[in-house]
């Protein structure tokens, strides 16, 4: 029985471990600071970490952002390896999608002429929509966002690292011909050794330092370029991340607009219990005033909740007692839009004066602007001279 084994070069093998546990001793030596060591110039080195910096950031992005339009890593892990064996990825329903599927097949058991599996159907549709307008926007997004910045680590990263790590042992072995110029140097006067003269020992380390010397200044050259090549590929992130915010905001509007035919569909059904379509407006109205003076109540403004502002007005068909000798000034925390003609509108940082109304409202104060006198939401203004009244 005849085997064959591999042929193995002993010299070589040999050499290469010579050679690599002569590159241990050096690296060694630099990191005790026993040998010289060549440095790279200030330019280099600020390339070196701009690129390093972008290689870290966007790794992180790229797997920030996949995290966010996939959060199973399972189904990441999935799609990696299909797309490397360059196979389409497989068709999944998010959880939007199989909510639409349990809603729309409720519906239809618990009855189509009933109101609320006649709900239930309608909304079960609209999350079919969301759904859809989901998987658009992960596709989207990865053909503009995170694909072409994967491409830029597993292309141009992985040649800069590359190029630097040639560029790096270029390094070391220039360092170890300077030491053994160094060394021949030393020699000079001595007997000659293994038949060389100590002269032409010096000679030929001379002609490896130059060569050497020659081979480091053209890889450096060459890794420069490609680091410099950084800010041009940071240009074109940015166009990428331009794309990515204006497919989430195509993504949001739909998503929006879904949810309010939705509403309009809901409350034409009607029913026992109709529903009410949420202003949305009002909604944020509400969130933004509560987010902007959150922490900073109103002095003297007596007890009122986040909500004031918002809450019951007096009663328009009633007059309204007002004494209006004993006015206070007032601050205006933020802006706020009249709703009617009893209100004032108010501009932020504004000052005013107003007074109490007879009855004390929770939600509301009598307020003058100028000429102007009206309503004005306790909750936007903050009283500046509690003690002190001041006649009008």
């Amino acid at each position: 029985m005849n085997i064959n084994l591999p042929n193995f070069n002993m010299k070589n093998l040999v050499k290469e471990a010579g050679s690599t546990i002569s590159r241990v001793v050096q690296l060694t030596e630099e990191k005790l600071g026993t040998t010289e060591r060549t440095e790279y110039d200030i330019h280099f080195q600020n390339l070196a970490e701009r690129a390093d910096v972008t290689k870290t950031w966007t790794e992180k992005i790229v797997r920030d952002t996949e995290s966010v339009l996939i959060p199973n890593p399972q189904n990441r892990v999935e799609d990696y390896i299909f797309e490397k064996i360059e196979k389409s990825k497989p068709k999944r329903l998010s959880n939007l999608e199989h909510l639409a599927l349990d809603m729309i097949e409720a519906g239809g058991d618990f009855g189509q002429d009933m109101p609320y599996g006649q709900a239930l159907i309608k909304v079960g549709q609209a999350e079919q929509k969301l759904g859809q307008c989901e998987h658009d926007f992960i596709a989207t997004s990865g053909i503009c966002f995170t694909q072409p910045l994967r491409k830029f680590l597993d292309g141009e990263m992985k040649t800069i690292s590359k190029e630097r790590g040639i560029l790096e042992t270029k390094r070391l072995d220039l360092d170890a011909c300077k030491n053994r110029v160094k060394k021949a140097r030393s020699m000079l006067g001595q007997q000659a050794k293994d038949g060389i003269s100590p002269e032409a020992a010096l000679e030929q380390a001379e002609r490896d330092l130059r060569v050497a010397q020659a081979e480091f200044d053209r890889q450096s050259e060459i890794t420069k370029l490609l680091l410099d090549g950084i800010s041009t590929s940071q240009a074109s992130h940015l166009r990428h991340l331009h794309a990515f915010i204006q497919t989430q905001v195509r993504y949001y509007k739909q998503c929006s607009d879904v949810m309010d035919q939705l509403q309009r569909d809901l409350a034409n059904l009607g029913g026992p219990t109709p529903y009410a379509p949420l202003d949305l407006q009002d909604a944020a109205k509400s969130s933004s005033i509560g987010g902007g003076i959150g922490g900073n109540a109103p002095r003297g403004a007596g007890n009122h909740n986040s909500n004031a502002g918002h809450g019951q007005k007096p009663n328009q068909s009633m007059p309204i007692h007002v004494n209006t000798d004993q006015m206070q000034r007032a601050r205006v925390l933020c802006s706020y839009d009249a709703k009617d003609h009893t209100e004032l509108n108010l501009n932020a940082n504004e000052v005013i004066f107003v007074a109490e109304c007879s009855p004390v409202n929770e939600d509301y104060m009598y307020g003058k602007q100028g000429l102007m006198k009206g309503l004005v939401p306790r909750a936007f203004v903050e009283m500046l001279d509690e003690e002190q009244d001041v006649t009008l």
